[in-house]
């Protein structure tokens, strides 16, 4: 297929060519940033509507709603290049109030549109083994499904649009809380004495493990919080999970608590670091570090 990508950073740059590497021609927008490979293997075009006009399908992997409705319908975007039968897929992570309305004004130009973010993390990206959580058609997933199923494991159309984006605000919840979670205990055991590696490696037997204790808690223990997925990002995304929950009137108390460690950690200038790096603003309210940072 004749595929558009826009938004080639940690994420979209390595899914850009797992498209590529099954075959696809991949059409992306001139930008500085650019590297050697990407422009090795793809077609560089002026701008995201050259991109757009240029593609059967385009996919936006781009930071925050701003820059998704920039990217669609702001100039040189997304909408100027659609046509009739064209496909729209936007894998950012988004709010699903603002995912309809682009999807209205995408469909009003006799396009198509699916939201479906994505799961898994920088690791996920390279291996392609995202989770990816879909909103939109049958008929669109069912296109898109084997783009889907070069870059991700495990795809689910979940519901119609916006279902992909409130899927995936349930997951960043989920994620954000048991990070915590798992930070809280560390710093617990390693101020009470207890090797949090050894702790960490009994709880693994137990009704306590998770993929965020296995990953992210030998993060903390190890001090390596380079990202992965930077705490600004879910940041953004606990912003999204609290403003729908004031739209549909749902109490988020401990998404609420854990967005305020985030923030925490960001005036702290630690926006950058690994989401597993929140353990550093428990550390601070218990003047204890789970472990020593590392030279």
């Amino acid at each position: 297929m004749k595929i558009g990508f826009i938004g080639l950073g940690i994420m979209g740059k390595p899914m850009a060519l797992h498209l590529k590497a099954a075959g696809h021609e991949i059409t992306v927008p001139e930008r500085k940033s650019l590297d050697a490979e990407l422009r090795g293997a793809c077609t560089v075009a002026a701008d995201a509507t050259a991109v757009a006009a240029a593609a059967e399908v385009t996919i936006i992997m781009v930071p925050d709603t701003p820059d998704v409705e920039a990217v669609l319908f702001g100039p040189g975007g997304v909408a100027a290049g659609l046509s009739a039968g064209k496909l729209v897929i936007d894998m950012s992570s988004i709010s699903p109030t603002a995912t309809k309305d682009f999807a209205a004004k995408v469909r009003a130009k006799g396009a198509d549109y699916l939201d479906a973010p994505v799961s898994g993390g920088e690791v996920g990206a390279k291996q392609a083994s995202l989770t990816i959580m879909v909103g939109g058609s049958q008929a669109a997933f069912d296109r898109a499904r084997p783009l889907f199923d070069k870059m991700g494991k495990n795809v689910t159309l979940v519901g119609d649009t916006g279902a992909g984006q409130t899927c995936k605000v349930a997951n960043q919840i989920i994620v954000a809380l048991t990070i915590e979670a798992v930070g809280e205990a560390l710093v617990f055991a390693s101020k009470a004495g207890a090797d949090p590696a050894k702790v960490r490696q009994a709880l693994m037997g137990g009704l306590a493990t998770s993929r965020i204790l296995e990953l992210h808690g030998e993060r903390m223990i190890k001090r390596t919080f380079a990202p992965g997925f930077r705490i600004a990002l879910h940041q953004k995304d606990l912003n999204l999970a609290l403003t729908s929950a004031r739209e549909l009137g749902v109490a988020l108390p401990n998404t609420a608590s854990t967005q305020q460690l985030f923030s925490a950690c960001v005036a702290a200038g630690g926006g950058q670091l690994d989401h597993s790096g929140l353990v550093k603003a428990l550390e601070t309210m218990a003047a204890h570090p789970v472990a020593p940072d590392q030279d």
